[in-house]
């Protein structure tokens, strides 16, 4: 569309179109898989204003695409939320929102990268750092705080464990977006077991100790499996 071609705006209607040109501008990004060759004028272009409208809302490139950012994050935090409703049990909660946080980042690769990529030396963006505190991390939190509540966790290890599950959900995502062809399930078998480990395991760890020695751990694993397993299981062992 022709930037001379748009009418003038209504009165009032400013939100509306820095709306517009977030949106624009993430367009952008995904068809040109990046932002090096995302410029204002082509964001103007897109909307069909000119450059200096642009700058009217976003003081330079740099603030449009914290802007784009923050409104990704803002839509992870929706996903995690629809993952989790109806959900009773916080473990299982805090699964699905592990789970609704990779699908996500699948579902939307360039966003996801430009959103996590190392920050400019010198600066970072206040408001992308509390959209995302407001999203993952927050939902985390509130997960593992109700876990703590019930004793399955300690509540003096409530931040680190919100970091582990969040770099979990982070990583595994990471990697089957740049590592498609190590054999990812479609239906995220992977990153569900590595969400579990991590919480299961982490109540273990509240059990035996943060520094427990291996060959204790090993012990009291083999005695797990001894109670789990039936009795045709160990009849078998026995022959």
């Amino acid at each position: 569309m022709d930037a001379r071609r748009r009418t003038r705006s209504p009165r009032g209607s400013g939100e509306i179109l820095a709306e517009e040109i977030i949106v624009a501008a993430s367009d952008l990004l995904v068809e040109q898989d990046g932002d090096a060759k995302v410029s204002i004028r082509a964001v103007a272009g897109r909307v069909g204003v000119t450059p200096p409208s642009i700058y009217l809302h976003f003081a330079d490139k740099d603030a449009l695409m914290d802007a784009v950012c923050a409104r990704y994050f803002e839509q992870l935090d929706s996903a995690m939320a629809d993952a989790s409703v109806d959900i009773a049990d916080p473990l299982e909660r805090g699964l699905q929102q592990g789970l609704a946080y990779v699908r996500f980042a699948l579902a939307n690769p360039v966003l996801y990268r430009i959103a996590f990529r190392a920050p400019v030396v010198g600066g970072t963006s206040l408001l992308v750092d509390e959209v995302l505190a407001m999203s993952a991390y927050r939902r985390f939190a509130a997960v593992v705080g109700e876990l703590a509540d019930e004793g399955i966790f300690d509540h003096d290890d409530v931040y680190d464990i919100v970091l582990e599950m969040w770099a979990a959900a982070h990583g595994v995502a990471s990697l089957m977006l740049t590592k498609p062809g190590l054999g990812w399930d479609d239906d995220l078998r992977h990153a569900e077991n590595l969400m579990r480990a991590i919480c299961i395991g982490r109540a273990g760890l509240g059990v035996l100790g943060p520094r427990v020695d291996h060959s204790y751990a090993r012990g009291w694993l083999n005695e797990q499996r001894e109670r789990v397993e039936s009795p045709n299981d160990k009849m078998v062992k026995r022959r």
